[in-house]
């Protein structure tokens, strides 16, 4: 059975500065709970007055709370030690004989953990949390044997994620060397513009959300976060229903149309598995019968900042309207070339598509062990 405890009994704060400036590492935690290393600029800063973290303690960041609705907190893993910021609170567990780092890690990683503290943070200085309030929170505590028990199930799934991950990043080297390879002579393409290639070029649009039928299961409506990291959509945040479907049909895209975000995040491209529609921030191709989707999509995967350039236009949000981007001109090789392009590359994508598919079932998994912690 586990042990209900109060977080501060568990933990120590750590203040302890890089006096001799030694250290010269600096990292910070983002929203999505991991370090990123800072890409400030710290020549002729003073280092001496930055917190160290060692590896295996925890950082946080209890400013803003109810407003960002999560905690940015992690565990230094990939480090021997680093600095940070003396904004952030350094933390380290009293006795590792009473709890793992892992353990408590993947507890700061529940989505109840962001909820409850945002709900004690409302009452704080601009919806920041007091370190004292942030430890009265409690955790259930089993024994040792228990928490390694969740711990090693939980990195096992997390050990495939990883060699998912690296198979893919091969896959799609070995697509973008091909690409490489049929774009080396240029000079014998023709020239033409988004429009002239397409079947099709579909700005999306949001069915009213007022309208509760036309939301359901059966439809996949994209939206940016759907976008980050795949190159094949195949699960969305939201469905629309078959009416909701109808109600906008112009803006139904086939399976293998290229969505390409083009307001404020520009540049992320990806390939629909099925029939769906997009918000309004998405462009999408739907390419001619004989020209190369996979071509077409690699093509712009290569253009991000052409594309961010495009959006600029003076204004401080990216904007690639509808018409600018039907007037991109591209580089086509012959139909044939592309039919063979399209036999190489096909098999690529085909596993590279499961691989995604095993992906989002693995992170469930994730989800669904770090969620029933509380239960324990």
């Amino acid at each position: 059975m586990s042990e209900l405890k109060k977080l501060g009994d568990l933990i120590d704060l750590i203040d302890e500065r890089n006096k001799n400036g030694i250290i010269k590492t600096l990292i910070g935690v983002s929203i999505d709970k991991c370090f990123i290393k800072s890409v400030a600029n710290t020549i002729g800063t003073d280092l001496s007055k930055y917190q160290i973290i060692r590896k295996f303690d925890f950082a946080c960041s209890l400013m803003q709370v109810s407003r960002d609705g999560k905690i940015p907190i992690a565990c230094l893993k990939d480090f021997d030690e680093a600095i940070m910021s003396p904004a952030y609170y350094i933390f380290r567990i009293k006795n590792t004989d009473e709890i793992l780092p892992d353990y408590l890690a993947m507890w700061f990683m529940r989505s109840e953990f962001d909820r409850e503290a945002s709900y004690i943070a409302v009452g704080g200085v601009r919806g920041s949390m007091p370190w004292e309030d942030f430890c009265d929170m409690k955790l259930p505590v089993p024994p040792l044997e228990e928490q390694q028990k969740i711990v090693d199930a939980y990195n096992a799934i997390e050990n495939r994620i990883k060699i998912k991950q690296k198979i893919n990043e091969k896959l799609e080297a070995t697509a973008q060397c091909l690409f490489e390879e049929l774009t080396k002579n240029k000079d014998l393409f023709e020239i033409k513009t988004i429009e002239e290639i397409s079947e099709n070029v579909v700005c999306g649009k949001t069915p009213s959300t007022s309208v509760k039928e036309y939301w359901g299961k059966e439809i996949p409506f994209i939206t940016i976060p759907d976008m980050h990291g795949n190159n094949f959509i195949h699960t969305t945040e939201r469905y629309l229903s078959e009416q909701g479907k109808l109600s906008q049909a112009k803006q139904t895209l086939p399976a293998n149309s290229i969505c390409v975000s083009c307001i404020a995040t520009v540049g992320l491209v990806s390939l629909t598995t099925q029939e769906s529609q997009t918000n309004q921030q998405i462009n999408s191709i739907i390419c001619k019968s004989d020209v190369s989707f996979y071509y077409v999509f690699l093509t712009l995967k290569n253009m991000t900042e052409e594309l961010k350039r495009l959006g600029a236009g003076g204004s401080t949000t990216l904007n690639v309207s509808k018409s600018l981007f039907a007037s991109i001109k591209l580089k086509i090789p012959s139909e044939k070339d592309m039919q063979n392009f399209d036999e190489k590359v096909s098999p690529l994508f085909a596993q590279i598509l499961l691989n995604e598919k095993e992906l989002e079932k693995l992170a469930q998994l994730k989800r669904l062990i770090v969620s029933q912690i509380a239960r324990k």
